[in-house]
């Protein structure tokens, strides 16, 4: 345990005669009609596709804990002539796995953990599983599986082509508040990849450059004295009463933040019975900025915070950091090759079945954002700020990294609810998946052929991180917290 202290110039002079010079169009269609096989390729995995998310769907595992949904995913690989490295960078459920040899690394990153304290069945209205502790909210149920299909995809088309190169698929568990990349990263784990890859599951397809929040997380121990509460409570200290006045100075404290911070917390132990005066409290704490070091600057507010509500309440207090990202350096040059590669694959076309599906869920949303015909479209390119945070921010500054997002659930839905346990688990979901997968396997495609774009892509990298940077991560020292979920 941690706590936290503080060559351009030759081609343009060629010049052809009319006879020979070729149009647009006819250079173009061998690309075209190229990435048209390797898209039938990547379309006889579907089936497959469709039982790795599900089987990891019944499965649910949260972070750390992912035992299960690590080894199928092994053992996929393995079965493919992957190499495996299990358990790296300390932690159990972690992996790589690689294919090739010479040429660019390429990476995937595949995630697979749930959140815990919400499922629900595969069905368009409000149907709890019992006895089922967690649920794929996120849908890393479908980014797992997804990855793994672009993985075999490359690696079969890297072994047809003889291109050299090497893809690597990176198990990467607990991004939930636990930050698994990161330590990842921190390991160097990321040092001789040339450029990374992920997905994510969402209600839209899209290939925006997106950026995210840093953010970093903790748990606040307050430790007090017990005693009847009716009979001798001046001889007893409240931990709850700590945890209260802490949460009410910081809440105080959102006026007078940034705009764009977010600050929220959930109260994880506050005793047992309202007679007995509980010795021992504890809250959850995220803080959330554009910028480190403006997560560095509230941060030090909330540790005064709790440090005075020990005192006013004749408490003691201490913290644990248990995660910390920093936020996604986007790369314009490969987010606008990925739009391409998406616009070529296209949307989720819905069947019959799975539009009811969707039409069912949408009644339980209160005017949603997009129309269920946006499922099929791609959205326009744009630069923007995301409000959530993602570990793989630090993979973002490692290496050049390029995201996309598929609608994997019903548009208008809300990632983190009921409503996307529900497509995750059945066609709609797997649907959406095998796109990222179709997209990605292009996207990889053309870094290990385009050397121009690579060139183009690192200089926009190291410019973006600048002639100085040194990276540091936000959670510290510590190490994993691989208990973070019991």
């Amino acid at each position: 345990m941690t706590r936290f202290a503080f060559s351009a110039a030759a081609a343009a002079a060629l010049t052809l005669s009319p006879a020979i010079a070729q149009s647009p169009a006819e250079t173009q269609a061998p690309a075209a009609a190229q990435d048209e096989n390797i898209l039938q390729k990547v379309d006889a995995r579907y089936d497959e596709t469709a039982e790795v998310a599900r089987q990891l769907w019944e499965w649910a595992e949260v972070g750390y804990q992912e035992e299960q949904s690590s080894k199928l995913l092994q053992d996929k690989l393995s079965a493919a002539g992957f190499s495996i490295e299990k358990g790296v960078a300390d932690i159990p459920t972690a992996f790589m796995a690689e294919y090739g040899e010479g040429g660019p690394v390429i990476a995937i990153l595949a995630e697979f953990d749930a959140l815990p304290g919400i499922n629900q069945d595969a069905t368009p209205t409000r149907d709890p599983v019992e006895g089922k502790a967690a649920g794929h909210a996120c849908g890393h149920n479908l980014f797992g599986a997804g990855s793994l299909t672009a993985a075999l995809s490359v690696k079969e088309w890297l072994e047809e082509s003889g291109t050299p190169g090497r893809i690597r698929l990176y198990g990467t568990p607990a991004e939930e508040g636990g930050s698994g990349k990161v330590y990842m990263v921190r390991a160097g784990l990321f040092d001789d990849v040339d450029f990374t890859l992920h997905w994510h599951a969402d209600d839209e397809n899209s290939a925006a450059a997106r950026t995210t929040l840093a953010n970093r997380s903790a748990k606040f121990r307050f430790k007090g004295l017990s005693a009847h509460a009716a009979g001798a409570p001046d001889q007893a200290r409240s931990a709850l009463d700590g945890v209260e006045a802490f949460n009410m100075m910081v809440n105080m404290m959102r006026e007078h933040v940034p705009q764009d911070a977010r600050i929220h917390y959930v109260i994880t132990a506050g005793g047992l019975a309202p007679n007995v005066v509980p010795d021992f409290a504890e809250v959850f704490y995220y803080v959330r900025h554009p910028k480190p070091d403006g997560v560095d600057a509230i941060w030090e507010r909330v540790e005064e915070a709790a440090r005075g509500a020990a005192m006013g309440t004749g408490t003691e207090v201490d913290w644990e950091v248990i995660h910390g990202n920093n936020p996604l350096l986007v790369n314009e040059t490969l987010a606008k090759m990925m739009d391409q590669k998406l616009r070529e694959v296209g949307g989720v076309q819905y069947s019959t079945a799975e539009r009811k599906f969707a039409e069912n869920i949408r009644t339980s949303f209160d005017n949603p954002r997009l129309g269920l015909e946006s499922a099929a479209e791609i959205q326009p390119y744009s630069r923007s700020l995301g409000y959530g945070s993602t570990d793989v921010g630090d993979v973002s500054y490692a290496t050049p990294t390029v995201g996309i997002r598929t609608a994997t659930w019903a548009p208008g839905t809300s990632s983190h609810s009921w409503q996307a346990v529900a497509a995750s688990g059945m066609s709609i979901g797997f649907k959406g998946a095998h796109n990222a997968a179709k997209a990605m396997t292009l996207g990889a495609i053309e870094l290990y052929t385009n050397p121009e774009l690579r060139e183009q892509a690192r200089e926009e990298f190291d410019d973006a991180r600048g002639e100085d940077y040194k990276y540091s991560s936000l959670l510290g020292d510590r190490e994993p917290p691989l208990d973070y979920r019991k």
